[in-house]
């Protein structure tokens, strides 16, 4: 068996770093012998578990960007690892979807004797995603938020730095082509959803994550700013969720496999957390691609 632990030392104000010793003695008992690496630079996880085609396990620990390296890194290859997550980042979305625990050592509990679930990941292009990709209104905070006001604020860096968005944003012009329909609006926020949470609010409690279909939101907008009216209408979203308004005639909601997706040349997408392109994307959700240890049921 053969194992690796790669771990982000910046995330969670380091206490990984702090804590790596016990992490692999605990998992080593397990899982033998345990090749620990420290990430140095962006997109170094994903480097690393782009070379583990001949490990079983992958245990890692970050936040929501260090997991998706993993899933990028991961991504396109034949036989992938199971991974074992430790959540120590800001907001952790993934973590709260699955049930896993911040706390390490009911983490490492959860890793020594969780279950496997076998988890959608989505493909975007070239790129590969876990739990979201979104566009428009407060999308942009998870990459334009300083890194030493999330350590100082936590999740109230985003807060503030959704509160400037409100007053300045342009609405998105979006066009979703399936086989079937083409829907084309200008919009506050397009929400892709593979996650029961986004951005730490509970935007999806019933999603499935393994069935090989994402929760697709669109909030239309009749102005090129966003007005307070459709400023209200995300918000409504983020509180109480898209279930609540998926047959309401003021939203678009779909459940897709595969579509194509454009945006106009000022809106980038965000995927994971993780800012992308702008500009014509085919978008296509691989069922169960990702084995992932979770809590026992």
């Amino acid at each position: 068996m053969k194992s690796i632990f790669i771990y982000n030392p910046e995330s969670g104000k380091g206490k990984i770093k702090k804590h790596k010793n016990f992490i692999i003695n605990e998992l080593s008992e397990k899982y033998g012998e345990i090749e620990c690496v420290e990430t140095t630079h962006p997109n170094h996880a994903c480097e690393i578990a782009r070379t583990c085609t001949d490990v079983d396990y992958l245990f890692c620990s970050g936040g929501d960007g260090t997991l998706n390296e993993i899933v990028n890194g991961l991504g396109s290859l034949s036989k992938k690892p199971i991974v074992g997550y430790i959540p120590s980042g800001t907001i952790n979305d993934v973590s709260r979807s699955l049930k896993l625990s911040k706390n390490i050592k009911k983490a490492v509990k959860i890793l020594k004797e969780g279950e496997i679930f076998s988890h959608d990941i989505f493909q975007v292009n070239n790129q590969y995603g876990i739990y979201v990709c979104c566009a428009g209104l407060f999308t942009k905070t998870s990459y334009t938020a300083e890194r030493k006001a999330k350590i100082k604020f936590g999740k109230f860096a985003y807060f503030f730095k959704a509160i400037k968005e409100l007053f300045n944003s342009d609405a998105v012009k979006i066009s979703i082509k399936t086989k079937d329909e083409t829907i084309e609006c200008n919009c506050a926020i397009l929400l892709i959803l593979n996650s029961k949470s986004a951005g730490g609010f509970k935007l999806n409690r019933s999603a499935d994550l393994n069935d090989g279909e994402v929760d697709v939101m669109l909030v239309p907008c009749k102005h090129k700013k966003i007005h307070f009216v459709s400023i209200l209408k995300v918000i409504n979203v983020f509180l109480f969720g898209i279930k609540k308004f998926e047959n309401n005639k003021k939203f678009i909601y779909r459940k897709l496999s595969h579509f194509t997706l454009t945006t106009n040349s000022g809106a980038c997408i965000n995927i994971d957390g993780e800012k992308s392109d702008s500009g014509e994307f085919e978008f296509k959700v691989l069922r169960q691609a990702l084995q992932i240890i979770v809590p026992k049921k």
